[in-house]
């Protein structure tokens, strides 16, 4: 194996989900049997890290100052759903039962992993609360320790505004994701919500 071959599968490896087999499967894909897309591929990276961003309101990607969601005026504007990430905003998004705005916080805490508060899209969250903007909070975080460390740090921290705070729950299975679940288990999810105290 050469050093350049080698220095891609380590890259191609720390990425999410690819182990050293698929890393090498990509690796040889893209110099053997198919380099012509080596350029492509390159090029849209380099596209994407220049042009996408945060949202300056949600956390969610775009290429605008505002979100696609952000930026939709029909959408109700006093209910905000809160997620881990973007990949869970677009599963309730593809689901269809929410018409709400997000705020995705970019992870959960985990002392475990070394996540604290300030790792986390926490302060314009809570800047929106203190505007008034806000009245429903919907906690769509991973129902799991970490998931619910993180819904309690925010209603410990949750300005004394009457923002009513619900939790989803109902049809994800313990220890599981929003992202993996389907469109009616999200629905359900969704309509199912309840009061966290």
């Amino acid at each position: 194996m050469t050093p350049a071959l080698e220095t891609l599968q380590k890259q191609l490896k720390q990425l999410p989900g690819i182990g050293y087999r698929s890393a090498e499967r990509i690796a040889l894909h893209l110099l053997v049997e198919k380099p012509a897309r080596l350029p492509e591929l390159v090029a849209a990276l380099e596209e994407a890290a220049k042009k996408v961003r945060r949202c300056a309101v949600c956390g969610n990607l775009s290429e605008e100052e505002y979100c696609p969601v952000c930026a939709e005026e029909n959408r109700r504007t006093g209910q905000v759903c809160v997620v881990e990430n973007v990949q869970d905003l677009a599963a309730l998004e593809r689901s269809g039962a929410y018409r709400g705005r997000y705020h995705v916080l970019h992870g959960k805490l985990s002392p475990i992993r070394s996540v604290a508060p300030e790792d986390l899209n926490l302060a314009p969250l809570l800047q929106r609360i203190g505007s008034g903007e806000i009245t429903e909070l919907i906690l769509a975080l991973s129902n799991d320790v970490e998931g619910e460390a993180t819904c309690h740090y925010l209603t410990e921290r949750l300005p004394q505004t009457g923002v009513k705070v619900t939790r989803i729950g109902f049809g994800l299975p313990s220890g599981g994701g929003v992202l993996y679940a389907d469109a009616v288990t999200l629905k359900s999810s969704l309509d199912g919500r309840r009061s966290y105290s």
